[in-house]
C-alpha cells in the first residue's frame, strides 16, 4: 500500500530540488523518491550494539590467515585459474 508524505521546503529549497530534478529529467516526486531511498540505503542496519557484540565474539575464535601478500598472489592465481 502506498502511503503519501508531505513535506514542506522553504522556496529556495524548493528551486534546489525543482533544479535537481529537472537537470535530471525527473519529476519532483520521483527525484526526491530516489533521494529518499539512496538515504536510507546508508543508514546503518541493526543496533552498533548487537554489530560490536558479533565482532567481539568472532574476535574470540582462531581463523587461518596467511601473510598479505601470499593471500593476495593466492587470490590472482585463482582469478586467472593458475596454481600460487
Amino acid at each position: 500500500m502506498a502511503k503519501r508524505l508531505q513535506v514542506i521546503l522553504q522556496d529556495p529549497e524548493y528551486r534546489e530540488v525543482q533544479r535537481a530534478a529537472k537537470s535530471r529529467h525527473m519529476t519532483i516526486a520521483e527525484w526526491v523518491r530516489q533521494a529518499l531511498e539512496f538515504a536510507r540505503r546508508r543508514e546503518p542496519v541493526g543496533s552498533v550494539s548487537k554489530k560490536l557484540d558479533a565482532i567481539r565474539a568472532a574476535a574470540e575464535h582462531s581463523y587461518p590467515t596467511a601473510d598479505i601478500d601470499t593471500m593476495l598472489s593466492e587470490i590472482e592465481a585463482g582469478y586467472s585459474g593458475q596454481q600460487p
